[in-house]
């Protein structure tokens, strides 16, 4: 059985894009960073997009910087351009949720642990 799950918890590297097309479909673009300690440090950001996100969802509130957790699939999309084939992965989101700062009260209950 083949799987293409992906979870990522981040931060916003810029604002949110929406865009609504003519057929009235809206995709909602977002840039997340995601920090790495091992093997190496390094920081990574990922692209992520997401078709028709809920009217109800906080979405509209998320903002450059703020943390947050994605749940989605991989994708790879080709296209031509001038220099010939090109290719561009992607997350493809289910759901996106904002995420508490590490500084919230999550922290400090497991310092009393």
């Amino acid at each position: 059985m083949d799987l293409n799950l992906i979870v990522i918890a981040g931060r916003l590297a810029a604002e949110p894009e929406l865009t609504t097309f003519s057929s009235g479909a809206r995709l909602l673009r977002l840039l997340v960073t995601v920090r790495s300690q091992e093997p190496r440090r390094r920081i990574d950001v990922l692209p992520v997009v997401m078709w028709d996100p809920p009217d109800d969802s906080p979405l509209g509130e998320l903002t450059r910087g703020m943390g947050v957790w994605v749940a989605g699939s991989v994708q790879r999309r080709f296209w031509s351009a001038e220099a010939g084939r090109t290719s561009r992965v992607e997350i493809v989101a289910h759901e996106v949720q904002p995420r508490p700062d590490r500084d919230s009260n999550e922290d400090s209950s497991s310092d009393a642990a």
